[in-house]
Formats: C-alpha cells, structure tokens, sequence
C-alpha cells in the first residue's frame, strides 16, 4: 500500500516541529550551568535530523533524487572530489596536500608549490583574503572620517549611498576593462575588495555615530586630547558596529566571489559548482554547495575569533 505524499510530508513537517517543541520544552528545564553544552547539542542535533529527513524522503522515492541526491551520495561526491585530480584543467579540490612530502622529497619545493596552487579552496580563499584586505582598511578609515567630521560626510554620503546599490557583479566586467589582464586575478580581487569597502565604511561611520554621548563628555572631563579619545573612546565604542560590518562584508564577498567564479574562472569553489550544474552532475554540485558553506562558517568562526581577542570586555 502506497501512502500518499501529502501524508508523508505532513507527517515530515510534523516530526521536526515536534522535536523543536521537545527541544524547546526540554531547554527550559535545563540547568544554567548546562546551558552551553545543550546549546552546542542542539546546533548539532538539529541538521542530523533534517538530514535523516532528507535521506528517508529520498530512499522512500517520496523526493527526487535525481534534483535532490541523498546526504550519503553527496558524501561520497564530496570524498570524491577530495581525493581525484581533474588532468584536463589540473586542479583539484585541496591540492593533493598527502603528496607533498613524497613530491618534495622527489622534485624540489618548485613541484610541492605546485600541488598547492592547484587546490579550488586555496583559489577562492586568496581571492576572498586579499580583496577583503585591501577593502577593509580604507573602509574602517573612510568610516571613522565620515563619522567623525560632518563636512565630509555630507561630501561622500551621495557617493557613497549611489555606488553601494549597485550589484558588485556587475561591475566585473568594468574591472576586465580596468586592468591590464582581464582574466587574471585583478578584476576578481577588485570586485571583492570594493564589496567590503562600502559594507565596512557604511557599517564604521555608524558605529561611530552611535557612541554615547556620555562617554565622549566623559572622556573630555577627564582632559583627553584628540588621539586619546580615539584611541581610548571611538575606536573601543565603534568596534561592536565595526565587526559587525566585517562579518557582513565577509559573507558578500563570499556571496560576490562564487558568482564572479561562476563566468570567468577556471580554477575555484564556484567555478566547481557551475561546471557540475552543466554536466549535470547533481551529487558533485551540491558537494561543492557544501564545500561554499564549510568556507562561510570558517571564515565567519575566524572573525568571531578576532573579535573576541580584540574586544574581550564584549563577551
């Protein structure tokens, strides 16, 4: 007897709600000392389910696995893409770091190099580092000016709030034309960096706009001059709102990267994710959909780290 799909799928729906409600219910009576280690467990717990979900749904044919493979299989895609080397475009996901001693050992430091440079991670990593990088910098700086002296925040907010609408993709193809090298890394970097500027400065003249009046007259009764109040006042009161804006800037660079990737590259995360869409090879696409969010949540628990280092009176 075949059940219907309906039923199923409403009988799905209600078994997550129903752990969600258990979840919640259970939560309030743990505790308080208990409460990180059960919030750790649910953060882990929560996607196990949706998985199991995922793969039941498609082992019963209740969901296409042609569009939508099974969590088992896009494993296997991912160990797959890990593990091969793609000869025609002599890349590959991590670079074969397994070989490096042997091949340095072998053929020099010139050959081990070579095994790196062919990873797609390492690929989109210096593309996201570097133009994030170059980006933050002038962001912070142009903030902090911008919140500081209203002349030239009346000067740059036009400009400031008319480029920042515009879809950093495209202005790609302005970057090709910019630099010497259209299909270099140039363009790539450029649009990455210009995405984290106006998040950044946006985000930095904000936080420094939003300090407390009282600690500025506080830092000026107690006879600060002008750098000791940046340093000691607007800096310290700004950061929240400043790693805030990083933590934004970060994630759309990733966003910008991966679709600059999709049209003109032949080497990173996204160029992965467009080549298996062609091929239709689902399982691997959704393997490097996944390999594109292990990177957001990196990147994203590295900034988390330097927050907390850089503002321990936050936690």
């Amino acid at each position: 007897m075949t059940v219907p799909a309906w039923l199923v799928w409403t009988l799905t729906v209600a078994v997550i709600g129903g752990f969600v409600w258990a979840a919640d219910a259970f939560g309030k009576r743990v505790p308080f000392r208990q409460k990180p280690l059960y919030n750790r467990i649910l953060a882990v717990s929560f996607p196990v389910v949706l998985l199991i979900a995922w793969e039941l749904l498609v082992n019963t044919g209740y969901l296409n696995g042609r569009w939508f493979p099974p969590p088992t299989r896009i494993a296997a895609a991912l160990w797959d893409l890990i593990v091969s080397y793609d000869r025609f475009n002599e890349t590959s996901l991590l670079g074969r770091p397994w070989l490096i001693p042997a091949t340095w050992a072998e053929e020099g430091g010139k050959a081990a190099w070579g095994l790196i440079t062919e990873s797609h991670v390492l690929a989109t990593l210096y593309r996201v580092a570097f133009g994030f990088l170059i980006g933050a910098v002038p962001g912070v700086l142009t903030g902090m000016a911008m919140g500081l002296n209203h002349t030239i925040r009346q000067m740059l907010d036009p400009i400031m709030s008319a480029i920042y609408v515009l879809p950093k993709i495209a202005i790609f193809p302005l970057m090709m034309l910019i630099f010497a090298n259209p299909f270099g890394e140039g363009p790539k970097v450029a649009v990455i960096a210009i995405t984290a500027y106006f998040l950044i400065a946006i985000n930095t003249m904000a936080g420094v706009r939003g300090i407390e009046p009282v600690y500025l007259e506080a830092g000026r009764n107690f006879g600060a001059g002008r750098w000791q109040m940046l340093r000691h006042v607007i800096i310290p009161g700004a950061l929240p709102i400043i790693f805030s804006g990083l933590r934004i800037a970060l994630g759309s660079a990733l966003i910008v990267i991966v679709a600059v990737e999709f049209i003109r590259a032949q080497q990173g995360v996204g160029y992965l994710v467009f080549y298996y869409w062609t091929v239709l090879a689902i399982d691997k696409m959704y393997a490097s959909l996944f390999v594109v969010m292990v990177l957001g949540v990196g990147l994203t628990w590295l900034l988390q780290w330097l927050e907390r280092r850089a503002m321990p009176w936050h936690r």
